[in-house]
C-alpha cells in the first residue's frame, strides 16, 4: 500500500466493491435528504451498507462503527466557500475540525502552557483509550484497529471525500503549546485558547478552546487526489463522458418517470427536458422511499443545464419531480 505521508498514513477504507455499494447508498441517501445538513448518522448508515456490517445507532457518546475489531470515529466537515471549485481543490491542505471531543476539562488557564497541554492529552488519551476497550471487549479475538474517518463535503452535496488514519493518542513530546489570547472586542469577554504545535513541523495541530465549554479542534491534512485511500464520490450531475451526465433519483420518481415518457433511455429523458416549457415553477416535493435504492440517469449535457436551470431545487431529485410535474399539467 503506497503511503504519501509518514505520520499521517492514510488506510484503505474501502475494497472496489464496498467502495460501489457506498457510493450507491450515498446517493440514496442524497435523494432523501431534500437539501437539509449531512449528519454523522447519514454517513454511518452508508459507511455500514457499503462494508456490510450492522447499523449502529449514532451517538457522540461512543466509537461510531465498533465491529469485529474495526473501530471508526468519524469526523464530518463541509466545505463552504469553495465558490465552484471542485471539492478536490482542498486535497494537500491542512484543515481543521471544530470538535474532536467536548469531554475535555480545563481546571486553571492561568498555568502554563505546556503543563495544561499535557492535561489535555492525558484526558484525551483516557478517552481514546476507553474507546478501545469497548471495541476489544466487543471482539476478544480481535487486536483493535483504531481509525479516524473523516468525510468532507461542498454546499450542494454534490461531491464528496473520504479518507481514513490511525486513531493515536498524542504523545507530549512530539509537541508545543502556546497560549492565544486576542485583545476584547468592545463588551465582550476575551476568549482563551491552547495552541498546540508539532514539534517537528511547526505545524499547528490543535486548537483548544476555554470559553464556552472546552473543545478540542484537531488539524488534518488532506490527502493528494492521487492517494489511493482517499474515495472521491461524485453523487449529482456526474460527467460520463463528452456528453452525458449521470444523475441519481428515488427509485419511485424513477418508476414514474418511465411511466410517463415510456423510457428512461438517455435520449428519451433529454429531449423531454429540452422541449417541455413549465408551467408549475415551484411545488412540493417528497422525499423518496428509505427502503428503494437510489436509481442512475443519464442525461445529455444540454438537457441536464436546462434542468437544473428551470426547475430549480435542492438536489437532481428534487429538479426530476418538479420536472415531473409539469410534465403531467401539459399532458395532452
Amino acid at each position: 500500500m503506497k503511503k504519501s505521508r509518514d505520520r499521517f498514513a492514510t488506510l484503505q477504507a474501502f475494497s472496489e466493491v464496498e467502495f460501489k455499494q457506498a457510493k450507491m447508498h450515498l446517493a440514496t441517501r442524497v435523494t432523501q435528504m431534500m437539501g437539509r445538513k449531512l449528519e454523522e448518522g447519514d454517513w454511518g448508515e452508508v459507511y455500514s451498507l457499503a462494508k456490510n456490517i450492522p447499523l449502529a445507532v449514532w451517538s457522540n457518546l461512543h466509537i461510531d462503527i465498533n465491529y469485529n475489531g474495526l473501530g471508526v470515529e468519524h469526523k464530518l466537515l463541509r466545505c463552504s466557500g469553495l465558490n465552484g471549485r471542485p471539492i478536490k481543490s482542498v486535497c494537500g491542505t491542512t484543515m481543521m475540525h471544530p470538535a474532536a471531543t467536548r469531554s475535555t476539562r480545563i481546571s486553571d488557564t492561568s498555568q502554563p502552557a505546556e503543563k495544561v497541554m499535557v492535561e489535555v492529552f492525558r484526558q484525551y488519551t483516557e478517552l481514546i483509550e476507553l474507546r478501545r476497550q469497548k471495541v476489544s471487549a466487543s471482539s476478544p479475538d480481535k487486536k483493535p484497529d483504531m481509525r479516524t474517518g473523516w468525510l468532507l463535503w461542498e454546499d450542494s452535496l454534490s461531491e464528496f471525500l473520504y479518507f481514513e488514519e490511525s486513531l493515536k493518542s498524542p504523545q507530549p513530546s512530539d509537541y508545543y503549546a502556546e497560549w492565544n489570547a486576542p485583545p476584547a472586542k468592545g463588551a465582550r469577554k476575551s476568549s482563551k485558547s491552547l495552541w498546540i504545535f508539532e514539534r517537528n513541523t511547526h505545524k499547528k495541530r490543535f486548537s483548544v478552546t476555554t470559553s464556552a465549554g472546552v473543545k478540542i479542534q484537531p488539524y488534518f491534512d488532506v490527502p493528494s487526489p492521487s492517494d489511493p485511500n482517499l474515495y472521491y464520490f461524485r453523487v449529482q450531475g456526474e460527467p460520463l463522458g463528452a456528453d452525458t451526465i449521470q444523475i441519481w433519483v428515488a427509485a419511485s420518481t424513477a418508476k414514474l418517470l418511465n411511466q410517463m415518457l415510456g423510457s428512461l433511455d438517455k435520449n428519451a429523458v433529454s429531449d423531454a427536458i429540452v422541449k417541455l416549457s413549465p408551467k408549475l415553477a415551484k411545488q412540493n416535493a417528497l422525499p423518496g422511499n428509505k427502503s428503494e435504492l437510489a436509481t442512475p440517469i443519464q442525461l445529455t449535457s444540454k438537457a441536464y443545464e436546462i434542468l437544473t436551470k428551470t426547475w430549480e431545487g435542492v438536489s437532481d431529485e428534487h429538479r426530476t419531480q418538479l420536472f415531473l410535474k409539469s410534465l403531467e399539467a401539459n399532458r395532452p
